[in-house]
């Protein structure tokens, strides 16, 4: 199940992420994390900037509402979504 945190401005989204994938794709969900695959390499934030944009597009988000709030050089990721609920990301993922 993955795991959701409320925050004051919307919520926390942990990430696993895979630089150097075939392809950018939402995997799935493992150890309540949001397994992620993305193509850029992890060398000067291109990986960061693609989980954004794909995180963007699949969640139907703007890029301003997605924040990296730590794990910036880990393969471990904790976003935060601005103006989104919990239950309505739940269902935007699932």
């Amino acid at each position: 199940m993955l795991a959701i945190e409320p925050h004051p401005d919307g919520v926390i989204l942990s990430v696993h992420v895979h630089p150097g994938a075939r392809r950018n794709e939402i995997r799935g969900v493992r150890n309540g994390r949001l397994k992620i695959g993305v193509t850029q390499a992890p060398e000067k934030g291109k990986a960061n900037k693609a989980v954004i944009e794909l995180l963007s597009k699949s969640l139907r988000l703007r890029k301003s509402q997605i924040e990296l709030l730590s794990g910036e050089t880990s393969r471990q990721k904790r976003f935060l979504i601005r103006g989104i609920g919990p239950n309505e990301l739940a269902e935007r993922i699932g």
